[in-house]
């Protein structure tokens, strides 16, 4: 059988490649696919044990079985010409984003207050010059993962709606990377799932930051897994 092989950020320049088809066995289970990717590539094999691994966009352990036609992602910790991709809540952009235009776009009479995250690119990273960020993404994962995040914050927090914006490409010193908008009633609940929404994001959804200094480029260190997604070892 083939299944189709995606890589990230780091992996993708350890890979040299960011996809490819890979030829297994009938019956074979993810951590079969994982030994014949890091097969002679001893720095690969070394970052798996803290990725997490997703087949057909949804998350999963080593011991998943593959079939034909499997896309299968494996993912570092997370922290970027086509249209923007877009589901009821959440959107994932490639243009500059407006946070006053989407302030506006989401309040209503009826809210008492609506909270604004508002991820800026900014100039220094533990004492070294920023020029600018690359943001990539597992785009059709990301973007569900962030709709799920809003759909799971409208049924555990008492607010009325919530936005999420999240840019790809290169950003500028200033710039925003992330927005997100809640509105509620009332400010608390607002605060608290404004506080979950940002928190999670930066933790489960896979969107990935290389930042470019004066005196090279690193892809940023990520928050580890959370314990409910599968990591590879």
């Amino acid at each position: 059988m083939r299944v189709r092989v995606l890589v990230f950020g780091m992996l993708k320049e350890l890979a040299g490649r960011d996809h490819w088809d890979c030829d297994l066995p009938e019956g074979s289970q993810a951590r079969d696919l994982l030994r014949e990717v890091s097969a002679g590539n001893a720095r690969l094999a070394g970052m798996l044990a803290a990725c997490a691994l997703a087949v057909n966009q949804e998350y999963a352990g080593p011991a998943a079985v593959l079939k034909d036609g499997d896309e299968v992602a494996i993912m570092p910790p997370v922290s970027g010409g086509a249209g923007p991709l877009q589901l009821d809540h959440c959107a994932i952009v490639r243009e500059r984003i407006d946070p006053v235009a989407l302030l506006d776009r989401i309040k209503r009479g009826e809210d008492g207050a609506a909270v604004v995250f508002d991820g800026v690119v900014r100039n220094n990273t533990r004492g070294r010059k920023t020029l600018y960020l690359e943001y990539q993404a597992y785009e059709e994962m990301a973007l569900k993962q962030m709709e799920e995040l809003a759909g799971t914050a409208l049924g555990q927090f008492p607010i009325r709606d919530v936005a999420i914006v999240h840019r790809l490409g290169r950003l500028e010193i200033g710039e925003t990377s992330v927005l997100i908008v809640v509105a509620s009633a009332h400010r608390a609940a607002a605060f608290e799932a404004c506080r979950w929404l940002i928190d999670t994001l930066k933790r489960t959804v896979p969107i990935w930051k290389k930042e470019y200094f004066e005196d090279g480029a690193v892809w940023a260190d990520g928050e580890p897994f959370p314990p409910e997604i599968a990591r590879l070892k």
